[in-house]
């Protein structure tokens, strides 16, 4: 009697109603069935519903390009909501994203990669946080496709944090904020880049230009969110 008492005022941390199923992680069966997938009428290169007779809004250097989820859909918006989330610390939602990252599908030119490897982030908020959120997504998705993971790049101790940058100050990031670890092997080989979140893809630019100049065939990209 007293645990049902209990579970009807337990109150979702998404969509604050009431959450009865004691939910995961504090968060409702609803609020995570809201991670949408993108449109299905998408551009394979930048993952936005463009239309094939427009330029992808923003420059590409990627054969392919595509994400598991639109960060701002749903409701609450998931991606919006987790991401700031667990880069805070919330490691429930951290475990629970990443079980979903790990039995979500893939698209098909993904097993084609070589290697698997992601974005970096700067060392002082990796060494802040103790984790990098997208390097353990990289990893679960290199063991999804049976492909090794490597990490090939390094950013500035000093690079800012993108998500406190406006659109446009986020596309003048220079290209030295993102280089290639010295014993990285590219050469030769296709790439598979994971990132979190890809919003303008300024830091994906960066890193498939490095990998790129240092040899690669070819680079594709994965995200976990895509802001349409």
């Amino acid at each position: 009697m007293l645990s049902r008492l209990f579970s009807a005022w337990v109150i979702c941390r998404g969509c604050l109603r009431p959450m009865p199923d004691g939910g995961e992680a504090g968060l409702c069966a609803s609020c995570w069935g809201g991670l949408w997938p993108l449109a299905e009428e998408r551009c394979p290169r930048c993952a936005l519903a463009h239309g094939a007779e427009r330029p992808c809004p923003d420059e590409v250097a990627w054969e392919y390009g595509d994400a598991l989820w639109d960060y701002r859909g749903g409701w609450p918006a998931m991606g919006m909501l987790l991401v700031p989330g667990i880069k805070s610390g919330e490691k429930g939602w951290r475990r629970a994203l990443l079980k979903r990252v790990s039995s979500a599908e893939l698209p098909e030119w993904a097993g084609d990669a070589d290697l698997v490897t992601s974005v970096p982030p700067s060392p002082w908020h990796r060494l802040l946080r103790g984790f990098d959120l997208t390097e353990e997504a990289a990893r679960l998705i290199s063991k999804k496709i049976a492909r090794p993971y490597t990490k090939t790049m390094s950013r500035t101790w000093l690079s800012k944090r993108q998500a406190k940058q406006t659109e446009s100050q986020r596309r003048k990031m220079p290209q030295k904020n993102m280089y290639l670890r010295s014993n990285a092997d590219v050469s030769g080989k296709t790439i598979l880049l994971v990132d979190d979140v890809w919003t303008t893809g300024t830091t994906l630019l960066r890193c498939a230009k490095a990998l790129l100049k240092a040899g690669a065939s070819a680079v594709r990209v994965i995200s976990l969110f895509r802001a349409v």
